[in-house]
This record gives C-alpha cells, structure tokens and sequence, in this order.
C-alpha cells in the first residue's frame, strides 16, 4: 500500500557513535526499505559528498528527482534505485537545504545521515526538519555508556531511538547504496528496528 501523499512520512536521523562504521549503508538501507513502486524515499547525506546516479532508477525515484531540482536548483540530487539521493554540507545551510528537501518529498519517507558532530546541532539549532526518529550505529564492546547516554537524550526529546549493533553484511551495504536493497534482504536491517523507525509519525 502506497504512503499517502498528503501525510506526513518519517524523518529519521542516522549517525554513528564514536569509531562505529557502517553508518550511511545503514541510512541507505532504511531509506530503500520503505521505498514501493510508486513512492521513492529521500536519503540526505550531510558533509556527505556528490551522488551519482545509476544506471536504474525507479520512475518514482526519477519523479522525485526532477520535483527537488525544480524546487532546489543549487542542491545536489541523483535518483538511485528506488531512492532519490541528495548531498547536503553539514552546516546551517545544510540544514536549511535538507528541511526544504524533506518538504519536497513531502509523505515519503526521508532519512537523513549526518556526521556525529552534526547530530546535536540538527536536534537544538532548529534550521532542519523535525525528526521522529533516530537510528545509532554503536558498537557497544566499545562505547556502551556513551551509547545509554546519547541514547537517553534523545529518548527525553520524545524520540524513537534504535541501536545498530553490527554493520550490515557487505552485499547488503552495495545494494542499499544503489537503492536496491529489499527490506527482508538476507544481511540487512533487523524487522523490529524497521518497524520502530518507519511507523508513521502519528503512531503511538
């Protein structure tokens, strides 16, 4: 069933604590996994460097391409698979840019990866978008209080919060960079985390 166009979709914040790598396949398969026929999803790469377009990009993909660079002329947008990719510094400006993207897009999905320092700018600066969610890529052998500690923040701020605890499989990063990534694809995310972080923001 196809999101409706006139709702607003999830915005999720995806960074990455301390040394944990990993994070933007993981953005990417977020975005992909919400991604249908006719509803691309938006994936916004702050300090993030120029997407390529492939060779397949979905029609919906390609649609929501033309409506950001239409509205956007300046931003930097590929359409990639079944998702439209936009780069975006990780400044005010950035931040601004990727509010106006997420509008755009409005009642699709968007996924936003940022660097860790950025994280805490974009939730108190009030130049992005309002989030309903945030993605971690942790891992906990290493950074565990620091993890609890970030994640009670923003658990406070009335946030869904979810913890990635491994990387994704190899394969499963390539195809989510290239839009392609199915949601049970063998490798990538875990079910319970989709469904925390892709529920409509109006869901209790």
């Amino acid at each position: 069933m196809s999101l409706n166009p006139l709702a607003d979709g999830p915005t999720v914040l995806v960074a990455s604590v301390g040394e944990a790598e990993g994070s933007r396949p993981a953005a990417a398969a977020l975005a992909c996994a919400a991604a249908e026929v006719d509803q691309a999803t938006l994936l916004v790469d702050l300090g993030g460097r120029m997407p390529r377009p492939t060779l397949l990009a979905s029609a919906a993909a390609q649609h929501l391409e033309e409506r950001l660079v239409s509205h956007l002329p300046q931003a930097r947008v590929a359409a990639r698979g079944q998702v439209c990719h936009v780069a975006a510094p990780a400044d005010a400006d950035g931040f601004q840019t990727t509010a106006a993207a997420v509008t755009v897009a409005r009642g699709a999905l968007a996924v936003l990866h940022l660097p860790p320092v950025a994280l805490q700018p974009m939730l108190s600066g009030g130049e992005g978008p309002e989030p309903s969610g945030v993605l971690l890529r942790a891992d906990l052998g290493a950074d565990r209080p620091l993890t609890a500690m970030l994640a009670r923040d923003l658990l406070d701020r009335s946030l869904r919060v979810a913890v990635l605890k491994r990387r994704l499989s190899w394969i499963a990063e390539r195809r989510a960079l290239f839009g392609a990534l199915p949601a049970d694809a063998p490798g990538g995310l875990p079910p319970g985390l989709r469904r925390l972080l892709l529920a409509s923001p109006a869901a209790v």
